[in-house]
């Protein structure tokens, strides 16, 4: 069986200070790319799911080869973050890389008053996105828009903050964990709660701490690229390791790689998402359809796996 000519699976980078989400996936396409992959389409696809500000470090999942296909999965997993932030002022980006907007000499306030705050903004709500950011309104970068002068509003949307947790509060800092959904941004919920107690919430440290319930044992760091960058890629059947696992013959195989539906009989969920497998290789997903016996409808098939099951 041949070998793909991409590498395939999941990096989880913690991305250093300074770095772009995009300048990281940069950084990995050039550590990866060879010689014989000069032509744009044989080159090596990389992305990632969910972006970092330049400013935060933490956990960046990097997704390599036909593992992006299922970057879907990291986009609308739950993320966890440490947070610091400053209530004596507040800036235009809402961290430290923007121009003061607001200062406040004296923050009287408790921790029991914190603490109540925090609490009013665990659960569902809506959340005005800050308009540095990488939403696209127009067609534009919203932070583009804005440092061109044009006038930019967001629309509320919907998130949900599952946990929050103060860890630390000294003078006008304020260190706390937070555990949300996906669309969730922590500068415009620092903003809110400063706005809440009736002070700035600019951040000035922020960390991702987790993606899907990763743990940041799984983390890598660019030195760890440098030094052994194949080991620092973990397999794409364990980034699909919450999906329930289907094994296929050499001839069932075959099939669904052609993208044939495939008999199947097991006591699955309908309309469950399946990882195929074959040989100890991840062929795709499909979905399980409880027609009369049961089928196993593919639905992503790695072009990679096409090439080698010819």
């Amino acid at each position: 069986m041949n070998k793909s000519l991409h590498p395939c699976g999941v990096i989880f980078l913690d991305k250093p200070k300074g770095w772009s989400s995009r300048q990281a996936v940069n950084r990995v396409i050039h550590l990866f790319a060879k010689p014989e992959q000069k032509n744009r389409r044989r080159r090596l696809k990389a992305g990632h799911t969910g972006t970092l500000d330049p400013l935060a470090t933490g956990m960046l999942p990097i997704l390599l080869g036909d593992a992006t296909r299922f970057s879907d999965m990291g986009l609308s997993a739950q993320k966890s973050y440490e947070v610091t932030f400053d209530l004596s002022f507040q800036t235009e980006t809402l961290d430290l890389e923007g121009e003061v907007t607001s200062r406040f000499e004296h923050v009287g306030v408790t921790q029991a008053e914190l603490e109540s705050i925090l609490q009013g903004f665990q659960g569902k709500q809506l959340q005005v996105p800050p308009v540095y950011s990488a939403i696209r309104v127009g067609g534009k970068r919203a932070h583009v828009k804005v440092r061109c002068g044009e006038h930019v509003q967001l629309s509320p949307r919907e998130v949900e903050v599952y946990r929050i947790q103060l860890l630390a509060f000294e003078g006008s800092k304020v260190t706390m964990e937070v555990d949300c959904s996906k669309g969730t941004y922590i500068r415009a919920l620092v903003r809110d709660i400063g706005l809440a107690l009736g002070y700035g919430g600019c951040v000035t440290d922020l960390r991702r701490t987790s993606t899907g319930g990763w743990s940041t044992q799984m983390m890598v760091t660019p030195a760890d690229l440098e030094e052994k960058k194949e080991a620092c890629i973990l397999p794409l059947r364990l980034w699909l390791k919450d999906l329930p696992s289907v094994e296929l013959t050499a001839v069932e195989a075959k099939r669904f790689v052609q993208g044939q539906r495939l008999p199947w009989v097991n006591e699955m969920e309908n309309q469950a998402l399946c990882c195929i497998v074959y040989d100890d290789l991840v062929l795709g997903t499909a979905i399980y359809q409880q027609k009369g016996r049961g089928v196993l409808q593919p639905k992503h098939v790695l072009p990679s796996v096409q090439e080698m099951l010819r």
